[in-house]
């Protein structure tokens, strides 16, 4: 059977990786490396990420807790160098779910996409929610609900600034994917500047050694596992940032020579959050003024800043660490964007012929764009009076990524065990004989840190009253139920209907057959 010819046209290279799928160039391809690398590692987000979670990893672990960081980074490092051969090979928006479906099946797709589409929605949520965690900081004209001092303030209030936020995200992304890409360019850019502008003050300030990271505060004390224990609890703090990646590849139908661009982005997104994160999280421990007291385990990072660089320049950073939020959020909307079109593409989501329409002004998905955002906005209204909301929203958003991800790497491995994956051409990233062994390393890391997240732990899901078992194990009810309930409604219903709609399907020629399913 032939193969299909490439589109004619300017992108012809480009385009010819969607023709293995079936699908017709409809976005506008404009963005170029560093537009890639920024989407990656704006989704990453070294301020936002670490700045949200710090409190969290050091009240659960103390300054030991650091280690956690290389140990997340060489598993998730292992999972981007697989997601870089696959970008090298199919640079296609939806990504996780294109991916998943061409290396396993389409059930198996479509489940990593749903879990990787829910969770992006409840991603957007949990970023925007950060907007709590600074901008009180800065001034407490930011609390506009209470005080702070009630039980509900804190939380309510978050919820009223993250739906701001969401507002933003949702207009952004669906005025075209230009504008986005110029916001989150010029954004990346400051936090990139302001995170070396960080270690360097943090550095100026040191107070101790770095044999700070052996101290466990006693952390352990109540764990039958000893600090082991509390070590895996506080190792959910850097696990709930270094991800997001993937979108550097989501990304490539919009993309310049996606199939080069889009492997360099992902790897070097992921090494320059490790390096830069890293430091910024040991120049904290050894510049804060004491590692007493209850501020590091409940204000954060936040508290090291102003206390170290004072009030002025503290709060100048926190305007930085805002701006990485708001590019964060961002990318990640806009990264759950491509994954919806890619998804109702193939007639794989309700209204798909609706969501899948591209605007011929804006060139992008505007249908999307708005649904994603409301979503995201009633996740934040069901959990408006929910204290425990920074963890419990992050958790789940986290683990169902984790799971989508082991719906990539997990069918890759069994492709390469059985010598059914073929790698991109000569010139193009490929892990040539390390594959297998990088492949199992991301595999076995993926089940396991799975695992670690979604053990219900009263700590992560339960931590303050009321206690109710169904809240203990409410990570472990809603992924199930969202894994079970989405996979059930899929084969009874939306399975019999998939199938790439007419108006998103190459054409087809009498001189050229159908695109021929890829050997891998």
């Amino acid at each position: 059977m032939a193969k299909a010819a490439p589109p004619s046209g300017t992108h012809g290279h480009d385009d010819s990786e969607l023709a293995e799928f079936g699908y017709r160039p409809e976005l506008k391809r404009t963005l170029g490396n560093f537009h890639t690398f920024a989407a990656g590692i704006s989704y990453i987000s070294i301020l936002t990420g670490t700045f949200q979670l710090f409190y969290f990893g050091y009240g659960s672990g103390g300054p030991a807790y650091w280690w956690s960081w290389p140990m997340v980074f060489v598993g998730q490092f292992a999972v981007a160098l697989c997601f870089a051969e696959l970008a090298a090979r199919h640079p296609v928006a939806g990504s996780v779910y294109n991916w998943s479906k061409r290396l396993g099946n389409p059930h198996l797709g479509w489940l990593a996409g749903w879990m990787m589409l829910v969770a992006s929605v409840v991603s957007i949520a949990a970023v925007a929610l950060a907007y709590q965690l600074t901008l009180p900081q800065i001034s407490s004209a930011f609390q506009f609900v209470g005080d702070g001092t009630g039980t509900y303030d804190v939380a309510t209030n978050a919820v009223v600034l993250a739906a701001v936020l969401i507002l933003f995200t949702t207009l952004v992304n669906a005025f075209g994917v230009k504008l986005m890409a110029r916001i989150n360019t010029a954004g990346v850019f400051i936090e990139l500047v302001a995170s070396v502008v960080l270690i360097v003050m943090l550095a100026v300030h040191i107070t101790r050694g770095p044999q700070v990271v052996l101290e466990t505060n006693g952390t352990g004390a109540g764990h039958g596992a000893g600090y082991l224990g509390a070590f895996l609890v506080a190792s959910l703090a850097s696990a709930y940032v270094m991800y997001g990646f993937d979108t550097a590849a989501s990304l490539g139908e919009e993309s310049l020579n996606p199939s080069r661009n889009a492997p360099r982005a992902i790897l070097r997104a992921i090494i320059a959050s490790f390096v830069l994160g890293g430091l910024v999280l040991l120049l904290a421990l050894m510049s804060v003024s004491s590692l007493k007291g209850d501020k590091l385990s409940t204000d954060g990072l936040q508290y090291v800043v102003l206390d170290v660089l004072g009030p002025t320049a503290g709060k100048g950073m926190l305007w930085c660490v805002l701006i990485a939020v708001t590019v964060c959020a961002l990318a990640v909307h806009t990264a759950a964007i491509r994954l919806a079109f890619a998804m109702a593409r193939d007639n794989n989501l309700p209204a798909s012929s609706v969501l899948a329409r591209v605007s011929p002004r804006f060139r992008t998905p505007v249908v999307p764009a708005v649904v994603i955002g409301v979503l995201a906005l009633a996740i934040l209204v069901v959990n408006i009076r929910q204290p425990q909301i920074f963890t419990v929203v992050t958790s789940i958003g986290i683990i169902m990524i984790y799971l989508a991800y082991l719906g990539v790497t997990a069918p890759m491995l069994v492709a390469r065990l059985r010598g059914r994956w073929t790698p991109a051409g000569e010139g193009r990233f490929s892990l040539g004989r390390w594959g297998l062994a990088v492949n199992m390393v991301a595999v076995v890391w993926g089940a396991g840190m799975t695992l670690n997240l979604i053990w219900p732990r009263p700590a992560v899901y339960n931590a303050s009253a009321p206690y109710h078992w169904y809240l203990r194990w409410g990570a472990v009810l809603f992924v199930a139920v969202i894994a079970g309930g989405g996979f059930a409604y899929y084969w009874f219903v939306q399975r019999h209907r998939t199938g790439v709609l007419a108006e998103h399907r190459l054409e087809v020629t009498p001189e050229t057959s159908e695109p021929t399913p890829a050997s891998d």
